[in-house]
């Protein structure tokens, strides 16, 4: 357990590990500790280094929306990596992790080495389909100003996490889980880094979307893991382990 501190925002990091190294961002409302099946897992041959983002769990939580942004993460997935020594890593998340994996190959793809998408999508290609995610996302913000913590009710990934208050998240809800553009979408043929595309065979929203990445990401590999839904690695976490697991020992040979 640590911090680094990158424009005066601390952000809260976990080191596990020796080996190659693995960073894996979480999703939205969920923090690091969903991650803690896959470390005992892989701990003992790869480093894997987990973190909050801004708004989540024991980083800050600033009281400035300007403070929230895909860019804000990107630089702050960046600082994590140089906290740690690294000019690279194998990059990896889930749902908004895994769009912010996207987002940070896009302006760092030398410091991808390989990249695992999980549970996730690479935004909108049309104004009226991000215009409908980002009113949910305000719709989420409000509610969380309003109901506080209380409105994720029992999401697996969300048990596991423990915010101070619902201020940050908010914030995330708005900077960071609405989309600003399609660039994201629209740099998915320039990647060329080995990429794991993994989605829960129930988490029916993004089963259209990894087909999608799958498609658009030249060599890529689609696994779509039975018996889990949204939050696959914690439904079915000996599948996907496997798979995971399986997928980076090809990438090693």
């Amino acid at each position: 357990m640590a911090y680094l501190t990158r424009d005066g925002v601390r952000l809260y990091y976990e080191d596990h590990g020796k080996g190659p190294t693995i960073l894996l961002s979480h999703g939205y409302s969920a923090t690091s500790q969903m991650w803690q099946g896959q470390i005992e897992a892989f701990k003992d041959r790869y480093r894997i280094i987990v973190w909050d983002m801004r708004g989540h769990g024991e980083s800050d939580y600033p009281n400035d929306p300007g403070l929230y942004s895909k860019q804000h993460t990107v630089a702050d997935m960046a600082a994590v990596l140089d906290e740690c020594g690294l000019e690279s890593a194998i990059i990896g998340g889930h749902s908004l992790g895994g769009y912010s994996t996207l987002a940070f190959h896009q302006v760092h793809a030398a410091r991808c080495e390989v990249l695992m998408l999980f549970g996730c999508g690479p935004g909108f290609k049309k104004d009226e389909a991000r215009l409908k995610w980002n009113e949910t996302a305000e719709r989420r913000a409000e509610r969380l100003e309003s109901e506080g913590l209380s409105v994720f009710g029992d999401r697996l990934e969300v048990l596991s996490a423990k915010h101070r208050d619902a201020s940050g998240l908010a914030h995330a809800a708005r900077g960071m889980l609405a989309h600003d553009n399609s660039e994201v979408i629209f740099s998915l043929p320039d990647i060329d880094k080995p990429t794991l595309v993994l989605v829960g065979a129930d988490d029916t929203p993004f089963i259209g979307a990894s087909d999608y990445m799958e498609a658009k990401i030249a060599g890529s590999h689609k696994v779509v893991v039975p018996n889990a839904g949204h939050a696959v690695n914690i439904d079915n976490p000996e599948r996907f382990e496997a798979e995971m697991g399986a997928f980076l020992e090809r990438m090693a040979s």
